[in-house]
């Protein structure tokens, strides 16, 4: 493993993070000042660190509800249960997260929770079509993103830009509500102030999902860290990728038809320049971890799952 190159990354990735952050709080705070001067300002920062605090956070079951999801039991899947085991006690977490699983045929995995109460849910698609060795990446990178508290960041960022898009909302109301008056008086009309007021939510939402992309980057990082075997976690993103793209008949008559988001507008980052960063991680002989070779994945026991994905009631598609 090249530290010098890892150090390097995870250095650039915490100095955006906290760049990104710092940016969607200055949106906040200049719509607040620019709404009711300092004192405005700082009822804003109060009100969104309570709300942030006392708002309720996913829980674990609520997200097996959505995605219509049970615990795996250890004796069902073995070497995954001994797998995140042994991965959680490298990267020091409290408590082993909570295993659950998805009866979907599309390649997914996700997080929710904290360090001391988590929980990673695995699609049957992804227990299937991925190696020991790659599943293994998988799992570090979601035991990464427990470990990095990056549930609890994102929420944070959510939470400001949500502040941000009230606020906006808030004075464009009274700016509409003024109009007659701003036109027929002669009040000067700041216009760098109504380009904020328009303008605010969109760049909060901008740096949000940069922020998650940035997240996602540390989280590979801490994946090939944890495992000592980037190209297990690289191989894993090329079979994600090739699943989202479709067979080639699709990439040839509907191309893009599975991304329909521009780049800019994507939580996660492209997969290329995920697999080139952990490509760059030259690994090492001996690995943080027993070997986990190219062996087909753990399902023994559970049940093919035939019917296509779809979209469900929730909003969510699996």
């Amino acid at each position: 493993m090249n530290h010098e190159i890892l150090f390097r990354h995870k250095l650039l990735n915490a100095v955006q993070s906290v760049l990104m952050l710092l940016g969607m709080t200055l949106i906040l705070g200049l719509l607040a000042y620019l709404l009711g001067g300092r004192e405005m300002f700082w009822w804003a920062i109060v009100t969104t660190a309570l709300v942030f605090i006392l708002a309720p956070q996913v829980s674990p079951r609520m997200l097996m509800h959505l995605y219509q999801a049970r615990p795996l039991a250890p004796g069902e899947v073995p070497a995954l249960h001994e797998m995140i085991a042994t991965l959680s006690r490298h990267a020091g977490l409290p408590t082993m997260p909570t295993l659950y699983y998805i009866p979907s045929r599309i390649m997914n995995a996700l997080t929710v929770g904290r360090q001391d109460n988590a929980a990673i849910l695995v699609t049957d698609g992804m227990l299937r079509n991925l190696s020991l060795r790659e599943l293994q990446g998988v799992m570090a990178h979601e035991i990464s993103h427990i470990r990095n508290n990056d549930i609890w960041v994102m929420r944070l960022a959510d939470t400001v830009s949500r502040a941000a898009r009230v606020l906006s909302l808030f004075g464009q109301m009274l700016l509409f509500i003024n109009l007659p008056l701003i036109l027929f008086s002669a009040t000067a009309i700041s216009w760098p102030a109504i380009l904020l007021l328009i303008f605010a939510p969109g760049a909060a939402d901008l740096l949000q999902l940069a922020l998650s992309r940035v997240r996602e980057f540390d989280a590979d990082l801490g994946a090939a860290h944890l495992t000592g075997d980037p190209e297990g976690l690289a191989s894993a993103l090329v079979k994600l990728e090739r699943q989202q793209r479709g067979g080639w008949l699709s990439q040839v008559f509907l191309p893009g038809r599975r991304e329909p988001q521009p780049s800019l507008l994507r939580t996660h980052p492209p997969t290329r320049a995920r697999i080139e960063r952990l490509l760059s991680l030259k690994p090492s002989r001996t690995s943080a971890l027993p070997p986990a070779y190219d062996q087909p994945g753990v399902t023994e026991g559970l049940p093919v799952i035939s019917r296509p994905p779809r979209r469900h009631w929730s909003g969510l598609w699996h």
